[in-house]
């Protein structure tokens, strides 16, 4: 009888091995894209200073989704580093671009 499916341990434990790796690296790209995600919020932010203010739904909205995919992250069993500290930035960045719509 033959079984085409079978991996040996040994080969299992590679490939897991190589899945981690390749999933801690995933993680960090994506952290730090969300990362500059909110940082380009820059750009806005001296609009609104400079008397030419943007509109405040987009900001407001990543704001809120950014604050929910913290606290989903922190409340899970085991806090999910990556996902708050991508996202922490987004409530920093968006509640200033809001300010600053209404405050220049």
């Amino acid at each position: 009888m033959r079984v085409d499916n079978y991996v040996h341990p040994e080969e299992k434990k590679v490939v897991d091995e190589k899945r981690i790796k390749m999933l801690k690296l995933f993680s960090k790209v994506a952290t730090a894209t969300c990362i500059l995600m909110y940082v380009s919020y820059i750009p806005q932010i001296i609009a609104n200073f400079s008397g030419n203010p943007v509109n405040p739904v987009q900001p407001a909205v990543a704001m809120i989704n950014a604050t929910l995919w913290t606290g989903y992250g922190w409340l899970k069993t085991y806090k999910d580093w990556p996902i708050i500290i991508s996202n922490v930035p987004g409530i920093f960045f968006g509640l200033l671009t809001i300010v600053t719509i209404y405050i220049h």
